[in-house]
């Protein structure tokens, strides 16, 4: 007679600030692509055009960018062609932007299910990162054929080596924006103003990173300030990446891995400490 081997789990609770298990983490992989489910079925749920929307989102969006910052204030995009300029720096500030956005409503919009049962609580954030990869992938296709586009119709955009940089690119968007977002999320639990502030503060975000314009036009210290946006060095070289425009600076691209790196090593103590009480607070 075969004997059937018992496991045993224990849930203890968590006394120490950096008390991440990523092993526990990948073991509830298969949540995570079920929360990943969830998240689009309850965006879409009750619209006309359902997921469409994650293609004419983005071309509004740009054709808006093209007019009023191209058309109207006239700004550079450094011989590349409007629409392909500004739908590159869309496509990766858009995501960053539902990172920060989505994490930071991850305790207060799933109070009713924390409550309720135990699985690690990074999976929610986790989640709604690997989310906005669906939404990022699309735009990029989008990006690709309007590349082709222009080559085969004599508008030269090229296509270089360069192009390996977007993987390490969008990881530490990633990382980036999954940091803010744990932080403001573990924040929120206590002060609600700051889930109000959150589109605001991204939409002010944008306007002093380089998304409707080159990096190309600032220069002397101007430049060297303004490069201590994370933000900035990672969008500049994503656009030297994928259209070849714009500049690529490996010091200031390295001093924003290390805020990025920061940024989420204060997160995750922060969401890991607030997560013993977040309960009796949210």
């Amino acid at each position: 007679m075969q004997q059937t081997e018992r496991v045993t789990t224990h849930i203890t609770a968590k006394t120490g600030w950096f008390d991440l298990n990523l092993r526990e983490l990948w073991q509830y992989r298969d949540l995570v692509l079920l929360f990943v489910k969830r998240n689009y079925t309850t965006r879409y749920k009750q619209t006309i055009l359902g997921p469409l929307w994650l293609i004419f989102n983005p071309l509004i969006t740009v054709s808006l960018y093209a007019f009023v910052f191209g058309g109207i204030a006239g700004l550079p995009t450094d011989g590349v062609p409007q629409f392909a300029f500004y739908l590159a720096s869309n496509a990766l500030w858009s995501y960053f932007a539902l990172c920060i956005t989505q994490t930071a409503a991850t305790f207060t919009a799933n109070a009713g299910v924390l409550g309720k049962v135990y699985f690690p609580r990074m999976v929610m954030p986790v989640s709604s990162v690997i989310t906005g990869l669906f939404d990022l992938a699309i735009q990029v296709v989008m990006l690709a054929v309007v590349v082709c586009v222009y080559n085969l119709t004599g508008t030269a955009i090229p296509v270089t080596s360069a192009v390996f940089l977007a993987a390490p690119l969008v990881l530490q968007t990633a990382l980036l924006g999954l940091g803010f977002g744990i932080i403001i999320a573990s924040l929120t639990t206590k002060y609600r103003d700051l889930a109000i502030l959150v589109t605001f503060g991204v939409q002010l975000w944008m306007y002093i990173s380089p998304v409707v314009y080159s990096t190309s036009q600032l220069m002397g210290r101007m430049y060297s300030v303004y490069m201590c946006n994370p933000m900035a060095p990672v969008l500049a070289a994503w656009r030297y990446a994928v259209l070849g425009t714009d500049t690529f600076d490996g010091f200031y691209w390295g001093v924003s891995w290390a805020v990025t790196l920061c940024v989420l090593f204060i997160g995750v103590l922060l969401f890991n400490r607030i997560e013993k009480t977040f309960m009796d607070t949210v």
